[in-house]
């Protein structure tokens, strides 16, 4: 039986797709091993959202080499849509495959097993319309399942490769979305997580074919900003939550990241009708400044941003709310930064995740003039995370002495003491003496009483 190692990089949508190519291979007859071991076919599913994330990939993908010269290596996804010429080059990989082609592994193992000629399986990405089915029938041990619903982006932010990258939007059917839910609950799933590479545009592209509308991505981007188009407001994407939430045993829905403006009070009030869905919530800001956000081509202004946080806190009862943020973007000054931190602050986000600005080339920000050193993001970085770890640990606080329902995960040692560690609804880490009942996947309600290691909630269950 021939033996397989896959080995992931970046995004919750890469983690699903990398699931489903194990799933694939499992099917096919290969024994699939830990990465670090020999194996006959490596699978790195690569990232390239930053520069970083590209050296990653090809250390990955050399290290695969390394571990065994004779094996098959394969580099997937994103690294190679936007630099397959380069890794034609490299010795170390022998197969290439970029996005929607990954349902094809094993065909392509086949064929290069016959062949044995390195021909890059990419393809024109930014002019498909077709949405790559991959499924993860049987997923891994985990108590809640990330669920891919769709692919692709049109916003084309100024810093951003992933345009080029994924593609357009593309949604899943709603009827397949469905039927997969419906078979992670009878294995025992009671948590789903819908993930998607801009999950706000989900359905997007069903308004488009409805109307036939025909269009270039920069007619098409353009048109979808003047009219704040975001798959009207939400409409597909609160359809798909509501068909996910009639499967009975599923009892958590929780969201991947969401566009601001798609938050509008109608939104809110929609997901808080529904009781199954987690009060967390990613809203990615990039800036609080007003102009940086401009150059960054974001088509909101903080104060907009900040309403749709309110009207998120307004529809629930104390979400948390996390977001990301890039500091050292090009141009961008002290006063700027400044804005960014105390806008920050004033939200007061759960978690925050600091990115230093990562020049990509083929994106507008790259040429842009203002180029930031990196002494300077690195120590813009620094102050932000410090004011993260200070917002998340006051959150955490806020929790204490509230009942929260917990759905329980691993065992582990905290300070000498075992505990059973899960979740909360607002994805804080909770962990509860442990008991010989008590087991993953259980979920129970839990009262918070005190913080351990400023990370970690302890509570104890509400019998």
């Amino acid at each position: 039986m021939p033996k397989a190692a896959l080995h992931n990089l970046g995004c919750k949508v890469n983690a699903y797709e990398t699931e489903a190519m194990e799933q694939l291979l499992r099917s096919a007859g290969y024994e699939i091993v830990p990465f670090d071991q020999e194996a006959d076919v490596y699978v790195i599913n690569t990232c390239s959202v930053t520069n970083i994330a590209d050296r990653k990939s090809r250390q990955m993908l050399h290290r695969a080499k390394k571990l065994n010269p004779r094996a098959v290596v394969v580099a997937a996804g994103c690294y190679v849509q936007v630099a397959a010429e380069q890794l034609k080059a490299d010795p170390a990989v022998d197969i290439l495959i970029g996005n929607n082609q990954k349902g094809q592994l094993v065909e392509i193992l086949e064929e290069f097993g016959r062949e044995g000629e390195k021909e890059p399986h990419v393809m024109e990405i930014g002019h498909t319309s077709h949405y790559e089915e991959l499924k993860v029938d049987q997923p891994g041990e985990r108590t809640r399942a990330f669920l891919k619903v769709q692919d692709g982006c049109n916003q084309f932010c100024s810093y951003c490769i992933i345009p080029y990258a994924r593609g357009r939007v593309r949604s899943r059917r709603l009827e397949d979305v469905r039927a997969e839910v419906e078979k992670l609950a009878a294995a025992g799933y009671q948590e789903v997580v819908l993930t998607g590479i801009h999950l706000s545009s989900y359905g997007l592209d069903f308004e488009k074919q409805l109307s036939g509308r025909e269009e270039s991505a920069k007619e098409e981007c353009q048109r979808d900003y003047q009219t704040g188009n975001q798959g009207k407001n939400g409409r597909w994407l609160l359809e798909l939550i509501r068909q996910v939430s009639q499967v009975e045993k599923i009892r958590r829905i929780r969201l991947g990241s969401l566009e601001p403006r798609i938050v509008t009070e109608e939104f809110a009030r929609t997901l808080a009708a529904n009781d199954k869905i987690c009060p967390h919530f990613h809203l990615s800001l990039q800036s609080g400044s007003n102009l940086v956000l401009r150059r960054m081509n974001r088509h909101y202004t903080p104060q907009e941003y900040e309403e749709c946080c309110e009207n998120l806190r307004r529809a629930f009862r104390n979400p948390a709310i996390t977001t990301d943020v890039i500091v050292g973007f090009p141009g961008e000054t002290e006063e700027e930064f400044e804005e960014t931190r105390e806008f920050a602050k004033r939200i007061h986000f759960y978690e925050m995740h600091v990115f230093k600005y990562s020049r990509r080339a083929g994106t507008r920000a790259a040429v842009m003039a203002g180029q930031i050193p990196e002494s300077v993001k690195g120590e813009r970085s620094e102050r932000l995370l410090e004011l993260e770890a200070w917002m998340s640990l006051e959150y955490r606080k806020s929790l204490l002495g509230t009942v929260q329902e917990v759905l329980l995960e691993e065992e582990e040692e905290l300070d000498g003491r075992k505990f059973i560690a899960g979740y909360t609804r607002q994805y804080v880490r909770t962990a509860i003496p442990m008991e010989k009942e008590l087991r993953s996947g259980q979920i129970l309600q839990v009262k918070m009483k005190e913080l351990l290691n400023n990370e970690t909630v302890v509570g104890e269950i509400v019998r």
